[in-house]
């Protein structure tokens, strides 16, 4: 009997290392070229595809020539996103492959005109991922930006992927927003959102030549601005450098940027923000909704060029006060200009107004599009300062 089991256990393991050990779908990588960016573009009344394919024989650190440049751009034109991205085909030495891809950029004439067709292909795709990120072309059509050559990083898709996460991380005037945050976003009542931004800075007929990377200061950069402003799914403006800094502060996304305060009578300082954190919260009085936003933030002295004593409690106080003022200012312009010049519940007070009492919310909601523009908003700022560095008594004639 125990060898009969053996043997039925035996066979049955046989049976499932066969099943597994045929990959039906498999592809060789000498097969694919991997795509590391798409740009989507409207032209008339046609769809652009174009495509970021690494150059393998170039990226590779121990095979690189230095005769190639080290990715190439494919662009194809159809009726439809799906109808372009078939005719790359027919342009590729390779099947694209677009599983690795970093960046999806999206050609200012398509934002303008909506996103919808754009979030469906991506949402249906087996292939991809959901993790890339969405920018938006300022100025520029996305193949104009996918064809410049970027020096230290071989691969553009790359640079702009990190120069985005650094961006985020240290200055705060960028957003990372994937796949399902962008579809989260747009589903709220205005369908609004927004996108980090990205143009050409420089000479842009000089970017897709190789002598872009051959030159100690590159002719064509591609650089971030401020945020794109979406609102049903369509591109309606964009933020400047400060105000994307100042609405980054308000959705509690500021991990470290830096302030610069006027002395009490000549000079400046100059802070560093280490830590900063935004709470908010709706109010319904007599069925009128309004919401509270309160900040803390901690910062150290970074730089200084006026007489104070940083020893005296005093003079800290001042700092801390007058850092929180002009925060505060700031912040209540920038939100003047989202609320009363793009209308866009960027920051999602409609969320929080119904997580705050449902029932209440329910009976606005019909009206909400008139009511928020002129929703009433306090911000309260509370800045600490933690460090002063060791030059703490400056003096200055």
């Amino acid at each position: 009997m125990s060898t009969i089991k053996h043997k039925v256990s035996f066979i049955l393991l046989l049976s499932v290392l066969l099943l597994l050990g045929g990959c039906w779908n498999k592809r060789e990588l000498n097969e694919l070229a991997i795509v590391t960016a798409v740009g989507v573009d409207k032209s008339d009344e046609l769809f652009e595809i174009s495509v970021q394919i690494v150059n393998p024989s170039q990226v590779a650190s121990n095979k690189a020539t230095g005769i190639q440049v080290p990715v190439f751009t494919y662009h194809a034109k159809g009726k439809s996103l799906f109808d372009a991205i078939r005719k790359l085909t027919a342009l590729t030495p390779r099947k694209p492959y677009y599983a690795h891809a970093q960046i999806i950029i999206i050609g200012e004439e398509m934002a303008k005109e909506g996103m919808n067709s754009v979030l469906d292909l991506f949402q249906r795709d087996p292939e991809g991922r959901s993790d890339f990120n969405f920018i938006v072309s300022h100025d520029f059509t996305a193949q104009e930006i996918l064809s410049v050559l970027t020096p230290l990083e071989d691969v553009p898709a790359s640079k702009m992927f990190k120069s985005l996460k650094v961006s985020e991380a240290v200055w705060g005037t960028t957003e990372s927003v994937i796949l399902d945050d962008l579809i989260q976003s747009l589903g709220s009542i205005d369908h609004s959102a927004v996108l980090p931004s990205i143009h050409i800075h420089g000479d842009a007929d000089a970017g897709d030549f190789s002598s872009n990377i051959e030159k100690i200061d590159s002719p064509a950069q591609l650089k971030y601005g401020g945020l794109a402003i979406f609102k049903n799914y369509k591109l309606i403006g964009y933020l400047t450098e400060q105000e994307s800094r100042d609405y980054n502060f308000l959705n509690n996304n500021i991990k470290s940027t830096f302030e610069i305060i006027a002395c009490p009578e000549e000079g400046k300082i100059s802070t560093e923000i280490i830590n900063s954190s935004t709470k908010m919260t709706g109010h319904f009085q007599n069925g009128i909704p309004s919401i509270s936003i309160k900040l803390e933030i901690e910062q150290n002295v970074a730089e200084i060029s006026c007489p104070l004593d940083l020893t005296k409690s005093k003079t800290i106080d001042a700092l801390n006060k007058e850092t929180s003022r002009q925060i505060k200012e700031r912040l209540e312009r920038t939100l003047q200009t989202i609320q009363q010049t793009y209308q866009a519940d960027l920051l999602k007070f409609s969320n929080v107004l119904y997580r705050e009492d449902y029932q209440a919310w329910n009976k606005i909601k019909k009206n909400w599009l008139t009511l928020y523009p002129d929703l009433e908003v306090q911000i309260e700022v509370d800045v600490h300062t933690k460090g002063i560095g060791t030059a703490t008594k400056l003096k200055l004639d």
